[in-house]
């Protein structure tokens, strides 16, 4: 078959693949379509590739390219599928975020000196999601070491939400949900310490699920030169429905080596199969951060039409841990581990300023950086406080199945390129400091406890508004079913306008 000839067929095909609806099948969906011979995983390649080639322009979501091996690894599936051969994802195109190890491809967390770093251990993430099938046609974009809530870096540059160009798509996963949302990936594999995973999925109206810590496990998952990774991050799929993410979560879950030595693991199921046997708390105010009318009518719709399904709802409960504690103790452990990351020379500058904190200063950040240099009681009092936290948190778990919440106090916010303690969000035209996103996301992160972003339509300037959805540990079953439920009684993901004609 000559070169021309080859293209005009799978134009044709793509044209046919368009009329599927395709570009924003589910994971699960498109495997069955593979399976059952509707389509083959090289035209479903070529399909994404070209669509990533000719859309990606707009957004800037997939910076490191693999289309070659793509390429031979959907020959290698289309001939397994053949063969009779199947897998949960096999012939499936997926992106996974840029500071995963994947073979082949360097890691740069977004960082130049590290412009061309081999990986020399693949994730056993990565591992596992080849394993079941999935083709990796590329990594998606991040912020510079994972360390904002924007998507930019001076390797790849910044990217940009699929909903409206001049706002951020969030971070450090921005572009795995920019990817979702665009239509350009049929899964994706993040990563979230303080809201990486729940804050993009929410920005652009796509589905994240932050496990419960140490579930997936994260060897061969940590900064390039480092072994080590920090206890308060965990990794985790996002995806355009809720069955993906637990079809992700049931391929990826599990211990590495050398636990899975000494134990197994079985993951329970779901506490109800039906809406009506749910308990909920919804929590529609925060201490530290004001709440937009937007999010309490969100959560006062939901409240009334989940008691019409028969749920029990609850606004309050005596059992619930103190939110303001939780910011606290998690900024006490989570900024002297990211300030221990620093240079000599950024160490000391960084040393200089949280000598200058005013004393009247109580802010998050200001919380975080003073521990810093505190005394090694400090430290042990903030991790007492964090196993204390953790306890109330089992104990409210034995009367509530699920709290909801919202992810962050604002939707998605114009690209911001200042320093970041110079950035303000506006909360229905009250300002916030740009670190009080930590506020909703910080004690799922402190207490290693199950968390679902899910999307739960536009808000009045037509962004994605979602909400999260937080379980026992151990759990993540139960919080994905009810994100299930959410999205068949409510409706889930909306391709955005500008890439759904596509």
């Amino acid at each position: 078959m000559t070169a021309q000839r080859r293209f005009h067929v799978v134009q044709f095909k793509h044209d046919y693949l368009k009329n599927m609806i395709i570009p924003f099948a589910s994971a699960t969906d498109t495997a069955s379509l593979l399976a059952s011979g509707e389509v083959c995983a090289l035209e479903l390649v070529e399909f994404m590739v070209a669509r990533i080639v000719e859309l990606d322009t707009q957004i800037n979501a997939v910076v490191v390219r693999d289309f070659e091996q793509a390429r031979r690894a959907a020959a290698s599936a289309d001939a397994a599928l053949k063969r009779g051969i199947r897998r949960p994802l096999l012939g499936v195109p997926v992106t996974v975020k840029e500071s995963f190890h994947v073979a082949g491809l360097a890691t740069s967390w977004g960082i130049g000196a590290f412009r061309d770093w081999p990986c020399r251990t693949e994730s056993v993430a990565i591992q596992r999601l080849k394993h079941a099938g999935a083709i990796i046609v590329g990594k998606t974009n991040i912020a510079t070491a994972l360390a904002d809530w924007q998507c930019d870096n001076e390797l790849f540059g910044k990217t940009s939400n699929p909903w409206d160009p001049c706002r951020t798509p969030g971070g450090s996963s921005g572009g795995s949900a920019a990817a979702l949302a665009a239509g350009l990936s049929f899964l994706e594999l993040g990563s979230d310490l303080a809201g990486s995973i729940r804050i993009p999925a929410h920005f652009c109206g796509v589905y994240g699920h932050r496990p419960t810590q140490g579930l997936i496990s994260s060897q061969g998952y940590s900064f390039p030169g480092t072994t080590a990774t920090s206890d308060l991050g965990t990794i985790g799929p996002m995806a355009r429905s809720a069955d993906d993410l637990r079809c992700a979560i049931d391929l990826l879950a599990g211990p590495g080596s050398p636990e899975s030595i000494g134990w197994r693991f079985k993951m329970p199921a779901a506490r109800h199969d039906q809406v009506q046997g749910f308990r909920v708390l919804l929590l529609d105010s925060h201490p530290l951060v004001p709440s937009s009318d937007a999010d309490r009518q969100q959560l006062d719709t939901l409240a009334t039409e989940l008691r019409k399904l028969g749920a029990t709802v609850a606004t309050e409960s005596p059992l619930l841990p103190s939110l303001a504690e939780a910011a606290h103790v998690f900024m006490r452990i989570l900024i002297p581990q990211n300030v221990a990351r620093l240079s000599e020379e950024n160490y000391a500058a960084a040393l200089e300023s949280i000598h200058a904190i005013a004393e009247d200063d109580t802010s998050l950040m200001a919380v975080g950086l003073r521990a810093c240099i505190g005394n090694p009681r400090d430290g042990f009092r903030a991790n007492e406080a964090r196993v204390r936290l953790k306890l109330q948190w089992q104990r409210l778990f034995r009367d509530w199945d699920v709290v909801v919440c919202p992810v962050s106090p604002t939707a998605a916010f114009a690209h911001d390129n200042r320093p970041m303690e110079d950035r303000r969000l506006s909360v229905d035209g009250l300002p916030i400091s740009y670190f009080d996103q930590m506020a909703w996301i910080s004690f799922a992160s402190l207490c290693g406890l199950p968390a679902t972003s899910v999307p739960c339509g536009l808000n009045r300037e037509h962004m994605p508004n979602g909400l999260q959805i937080i379980g026992p540990h151990y759990e993540d079953h139960t919080t994905l079913a009810f994100a299930s439920h959410l999205e068949r009684h409510f409706g889930g993901f909306v391709p955005p306008p500008r890439f759904a004609g596509h």
